[in-house]
């Protein structure tokens, strides 16, 4: 059997296609290197597990590895020291069976085996930590502790309790052997438990992991990595795919998330090619196969899309965050001690973008903008009226976005043509994509454009069926603003290859003309709606 894109567990390079990672590795060798204690914290299916994977194999020359996984261990082995202590042991006891007989000297073994025995009233940690110590002074090469998915213990005191011996032979590595390096992995940021703990007591918000190195490896892809996945794809199978093309638009969509990629590359390869609309593989491996992929990613109910789901309907603080930077087009000042940004950012749904926060990646802005506006779908008059007049817009298979507009300004100046200004300034946008949704639905994709978002100016991008709309949504602020704004969406369009542009303009003018109306600007043509 060949290979095939994973979205599920760990990466085999032998099994699956896979981006590259050895340069990400390098760099966490050189922390390696440098004897740092540190964790990597991603968000959900970032590739954290297959790279820790891949990691141990890279480290092996260099260094003894002991990897494990907290996901091993049950919650009774976490209800007090000895409990912790014994399965620990017993889970490091079968990891050295492949070590070799040099690897681990004999009485550290017999201690460790000693540990989970049977009928034993109370074993320390502090016990098995001067078995590690003295395994770390015997040892022929310096010893590196790599833990997966500490997130199921976090949320122990016993785990607060280990973290801290790591802190003391850490700290005290000059006059006791401990380990070259401990790599932990989870969401959570290990440096910040009190955000998985339920009780009040300091002594359980305050981690002792404060030894910690920052890690500042960027576990995204890049469109470059991206396309050394995809050229070996097109190597094996003569697809005929751009390839540094599909490669930087899938990355437009990603942003690099790890699960994203692969999932849409999964989709085009198993999904659509061979389908009707894609007869092979060639006709798959283009910008329409990459779209309809998108379209299908967006439908799904896979465990990623759920838990993040889960989390705005959660948290209060979170979900006000995300609303003001979707929908009011509010700029946030980046603080990452801000607790809202710092659990929004560990989630995967924020990123840092020149100092502000911005929504991570195309697909998770638009699955919150679904998220958001579903909620109120069904009671929305806006939404109802484009339910109804639904059979209009679209015709041989054709969006006709003007005739959008048009039927958008009747039933917006019907419905809310008397509310005040500030409805209008905070609400209006909303009111597009509510009116919007039902009409591409099923069908057609759209996402905001980051660039162009704030208070006065947002760009909303259509794809349906092949075919881009840009669509500019803008307060009207004069008729000096608006021609820079038509002169802008101009330029815009040069982008996207289109000659012809769409504008929603909310004017608060008492003597203001509703309508639709043409305008020539260069060698565009603006379709410009009036509300």
């Amino acid at each position: 059997m060949g290979k095939f894109f994973n979205v599920t567990a760990v990466c085999r390079p032998q099994q699956h296609y896979m981006v590259d990672i050895t340069e990400k590795l390098e760099q966490i060798k050189a922390m390696v290197d440098q004897g740092q204690y540190f964790t990597m914290n991603c968000a959900r299916q970032y590739g954290k597990t297959t790279t820790l994977k891949l990691l141990e194999k890279f480290l092996k020359d260099d260094y003894l590895v002991i990897s494990l996984d907290f996901q091993g261990l049950s919650s009774e082995d976490f209800q007090d020291e000895t409990s912790f202590v014994k399965a620990l042991s017993d889970m490091i006891l079968k990891k050295i069976k492949s070590y070799g007989d040099s690897d681990v000297p004999k009485n550290v073994e017999e201690n460790l085996r000693e540990f989970t025995k049977e009928g034993k009233a109370r074993v320390r940690l502090a016990s098995l930590f001067q078995s590690f110590s003295d395994w770390c002074g015997q040892a022929k090469k310096p010893i590196v502790l790599m833990i997966d998915e500490v997130d199921s213990a976090s949320n122990n005191q016993v785990f607060l309790d280990f973290l801290a011996q790591l802190r003391f032979y850490y700290i005290e590595r000059d006059e006791s052997p401990a380990f070259q390096s401990v790599i932990l992995a989870s969401v959570y940021d290990i440096k910040n438990l009190k955000q998985k703990f339920v009780g009040a007591g300091e002594h359980q918000t305050n981690s002792p992991w404060n030894i910690a190195a920052d890690f500042l490896v960027d576990m995204s892809f890049s469109p470059k990595e991206i396309a050394g996945m995809l050229a070996e794809y097109e190597e094996e199978h003569k697809a005929g795919m751009e390839v540094q093309k599909i490669a930087e638009l899938i990355y437009d969509y990603t942003s690099g998330y790890p699960v994203l990629v692969s999932r849409i590359c999964k989709l085009i390869d198993e999904k659509l090619s061979g389908t009707e609309n894609f007869p092979d593989k060639r006709g798959a491996w283009t910008k329409v196969g990459v779209l309809e992929a998108v379209k299908i990613l967006m439908a799904e109910k896979n465990p990623l899309f759920e838990s993040l789901v889960g989390k705005v309907l959660a948290q209060s603080s979170l979900r006000e965050l995300l609303y003001a930077v979707l929908f009011v087009g509010k700029k946030i000042p980046y603080n990452p001690l801000n607790e809202s940004i710092g659990s929004a950012q560990m989630f995967g749904f924020i990123k840092n973008e020149d100092g502000s926060v911005a929504i991570s990646n195309r697909i998770f802005e638009t699955m919150l903008y679904d998220v958001f506006l579903s909620e109120e779908a069904l009671g929305s008059e806006i939404y109802n009226s484009a339910l109804k007049d639904k059979n209009q817009f679209v015709k041989n298979g054709r969006l006709n976005m003007r005739r959008v507009l048009e039927k958008f300004v009747v039933h917006f100046h019907d419905l809310y043509g008397e509310r005040q200004e500030r409805f209008y300034e905070e609400d209006g946008r909303r009111y597009f994509l509510l009116y919007l949704k039902p009409i591409i639905n099923g069908v057609g994709n759209y996402y905001i454009e980051a660039q162009t978002r704030d208070l006065r100016r947002t760009d909303v991008i259509v794809d349906y069926r092949g075919e881009q709309f840009v669509i500019e949504l803008k307060i009207w602020h004069g008729e000096e603003y608006n021609a820079r704004g038509e002169a802008q969406l101009s330029e815009y369009l040069d982008y996207y290859h289109l000659g012809k542009g769409y504008m929603i303009s909310f004017n608060f003018n008492q003597k203001k003309e509703i309508g639709v109306h043409e305008i020539a600007v260069g060698d565009k043509l603006l379709v410009e709606a009036v509300v």
